[in-house]
């Protein structure tokens, strides 16, 4: 089961018609939503359809978020 947590970014296999291969995760439920980098498009795909076209995956800074500067 592919672990993904919103703001994540994805690389998937297939550019998006607008050149880009990468994705930000925006919403995580049944469907997964994701946003292209590129061109701000939003779309949503079932967690199985994501997982075959996910290529990469790299983690958002979680220290940033959990730790604000005072």
């Amino acid at each position: 089961m592919l672990d993904v947590r919103v703001g994540d970014t994805l690389r998937l296999k297939k550019p998006h018609p607008c050149g880009s291969q990468e994705w930000t995760v925006y919403r995580i439920g049944a469907d997964i939503g994701i946003r292209c980098l590129r061109c701000r498009r939003m779309v949503m795909l079932e967690r199985r359809d994501l997982e075959r076209r996910v290529r990469a995956i790299t983690r958002a800074d979680e220290t940033e978020t959990a730790n604000p500067p005072s």
